[in-house]
């Protein structure tokens, strides 16, 4: 492929529900530009962008993948993402390189809540954005239908460019709404034919709609509209061009990706309506001067480069993807690190196309690329020159609070699963995998079970190895309520030296529930020698990592030392370490012990229309309903203490609840004394594991 100038580059990632037909929209485009000879189809696993195994044999795509095509001189950057909401990373690694969105439609299903979901992507991350609705060779699909649904949604600023012909209840053509001509396939190829009589009223609403908003580009257009004038398709098509840059137009399209049919006109529309890089705006920060750095995808200044995405697959090898924000990269070029602080030759220069690599002398601003095996780089990286350091805000990506405890499922591979799980997380900064070394667990985090089955899988297919997984653990806490006054005596006798230590501590809550424990010495008369203080409180220290209770770490408990005894010769600092221990459990488990649970500030945002049902289900859920936030676009956001506990297969109770239109988050508030039934129920299991480990034994 030959090398591409910033104007004449469109980045544009395809959005919408999970099998919409992104994937197989991707592919009529990659077959029309001539990349590929024949047209592959999901079904049959041979299409270009879902080339995972994984994806081919789910039929659903899990990666985004970018396929560079070649189209009147232009160079167009598809981005080709998933649909299913666990993989909202990969789709969020897109828009942020991204200058433009074509929205998928399956007119067969309608507007659906992955549509909706696309529109607010494209709200946040404020790019350009068209809809195209496929399925138009399905016989009973009503185009007309999802174009209202999409006005009702969306306003006025829906314009249809393009309406559907149908004969016998086939797609044979369309009109172009621009130009008022209609258009018939014949091949590969659309010639002129009359407009049928039954689109003429269409034609004319929605032809009345885009003069109404071309009008409104400009006073004198506005004057020339009232006046009768009419405008030149040159004018319209400039109008059009700025309106839909700057939103106040959303044009719609529609077509077959499996007939290949509109996609021709869908890729002449993103040459001739869609941005360029170089008309958004990208700042940076220069490390050296601490000043502000405007890239804004100027190839004439200083190199600066964002990786948005990292590739680690076992059979490929190693991608670092960028995007060019400003200069021009080449073979062999110096770049500098900001986060590692390291330079490094770049060595050759990639564009991927789904899992083939081709090598290029050179990328210009705006333009997306891969380099190979590039040093200790990371996803959201900055490259640029140890002459002109710069570095880019982080990119917003959704944090996952889904999660699973697990195990390697041989004792064996578990540095082997470890160095998988790191590959997967350069890969996916949506999954982690976590060691929660306070509560003795392994976790896996991510956005859904989908993404965490995806990972079980690749581990397995990809990696060799298995895990096992289970419900976590809560992070529960001990605590007491009361006081209590023992005494322990430790006294052992094995011949020669024995062992002697007698202790008496006073137990109380320290009101401190961020501390194990609070320890102080009231020995008077040195009947507890000063040299054992450490060891009586190293003792009460151990014993807050397993409380009595049910083994959960202890907090809260404040350990007065106040007096005991010593033996001159069978005295040892293990001795008053082990009378501590066995005084600390005594102790406790008359101090009214209690079991803390954590709490947890969730926040829910659904539309409306669903927050009753989520208040009923957080109310079984033991959670408080703290009160509702109204949001834009008919929306509240809820607010509740919830026990952690009950939060566990929250995603897809609230995905089912809400049509996947619900999300949420929370961050731990504090530990609150948990009911008596969940207290009982935790020590009886306690009990139980202390049992069979006994057994065992």
């Amino acid at each position: 492929m030959k090398v591409y100038t910033t104007d004449k580059i469109r980045n544009v990632v395809l959005l919408g529900h999970g099998s919409a037909g992104k994937s197989t929209l991707a592919e009529a485009m990659c077959y029309l530009a001539g990349v590929t000879s024949r047209m592959g189809k999901i079904t049959d696993g041979n299409t270009v962008s879902d080339f995972d195994k994984l994806e081919q044999k789910r039929g659903i795509s899990i990666n985004t993948s970018v396929l560079p095509l070649e189209w009147n001189g232009y160079k167009i950057n598809v981005l080709d993402t998933p649909g299913y909401f666990d993989f909202i990373g990969e789709v969020e690694q897109a828009l942020s390189v991204a200058d433009a969105a074509v929205i998928v439609i399956s007119g067969k299903d309608g507007v659906q809540v992955g549509t909706e979901k696309a529109w607010d992507l494209c709200e946040k991350f404020n790019i350009p954005r068209m809809f195209w609705v496929t399925d138009m060779d399905i016989d009973d699909v009503s185009y007309h239908q999802v174009v209202e649904n999409l006005i009702a949604d969306y306003g006025k600023k829906i314009a249809p460019f393009n309406l559907p012909i149908r004969e016998n209840g086939k797609f044979v053509g369309y009109v172009n709404v621009i130009q008022e001509k209609g258009f018939r396939y014949e091949g590969k190829e659309a010639n002129e034919c009359p407009v049928p009589d039954y689109l003429k009223e269409y034609l004319t609403e929605y032809r009345d709609s885009l003069m109404e908003a071309v009008a409104e580009t400009s006073e004198e257009f506005m004057d020339r509209y009232f006046s009768g004038e009419t405008f030149s398709e040159a004018e319209i098509r400039s109008a059009v061009r700025s309106n839909i840059q700057d939103g106040s137009i959303v044009p719609v399209g529609c077509g077959s990706g499996i007939e290949c049919k509109g996609v021709y006109t869908l890729l002449d529309d993103i040459v001739k309506y869609m941005p360029s890089a170089d008309t958004r705006q990208m700042s940076g920060i220069n490390m050296k001067t601490n000043e502000i750095f405007h890239a804004d995808f100027d190839f004439a200044k200083p190199k600066s480069a964002f990786i948005f995405k990292t590739i680690v697959d076992p059979f490929i090898g190693r991608y670092s993807l960028i995007k060019v924000r400003s200069g021009v990269f080449k073979t062999d070029d110096l770049v500098y690190d900001s986060r590692t602080q390291e330079e490094a030759k770049i060595g050759k220069i990639y564009i991927l196309r789904g899992n083939k690599a081709e090598e290029v002398p050179e990328l210009h601003a705006g333009d997306l690329g891969a380099l190979a095996k590039f040093g200790n780089a990371q996803t959201g990286d900055t490259l640029s020159t140890r002459a002109n350091p710069i570095q880019y805000a982080p990119m917003d990506i959704s944090k996952p609070y889904t999660y699973l405890r697990y195990r390697a499922a041989k004792k064996d591979e578990v540095d082997k699963v470890q160095q998988a799980l790191a590959k997967i997380m350069a890969e996916d900064p949506t999954f982690r995998a976590v060691n929660d070394a306070e509560n003795h667990q392994t976790l896996l985090y991510g956005m859904g079970d989908l993404q965490l089955d995806i990972v079980r899988e690749r581990l397995k297919d990809e990696y060799k190895v298995e895990i096992e997984t289970e419900k976590p653990k809560v992070a529960f806490r001990e605590t007491i309520r009361k006081t209590s006054d023992v005494e322990y005596k430790y006294k052992k006798q094995t011949g020669g030296h024995g062992q002697y230590g007698h202790v008496k501590i006073r137990f109380s809550p320290s009101g401190n529930m961020d501390e194990p424990y609070e320890f102080a010495e009231e020995v008077v008369g040195g009947s507890v020698p000063k040299n054992y203080f450490p060891a009586v409180e190293k003792g009460i220290a151990e014993s807050c990592e397993r409380g009595p209770l049910a083994a959960y770490p202890v907090v809260g408990v404040r350990a007065v030392l106040y007096d005991g005894s010593y033996h001159p010769v069978d005295s040892s600092e293990m001795a008053f370490k082990t009378a501590a221990r066995q005084a600390f459990k005594k102790g406790f488990m008359e101090a009214g012990p209690v079991l803390m649970e954590p709490i947890v500030s969730l926040h829910v945002t659904v539309p409306d229309t669903y927050t009753g049902d989520v208040m009923g289900d957080l109310n079984k859920r033991r959670g408080r309903v703290l009160g509702m936030t109204p949001k834009a676009g008919g929306k509240q956001i809820i607010d509740a203490d919830v026990p952690m506990m009950e939060l566990f297969d929250y995603c897809t109770v609230l995905r089912s609840m809400t049509g996947g239109r619900g999300e949420y988050s929370y961050e731990f508030a504090r530990y609150e004394q948990a009911p008596a039934e969940v207290q009982s129920a935790e020590v009886a299991a306690r009990a139980q594991k202390a049992a069979e480990g006994f057994a065992e034994g």
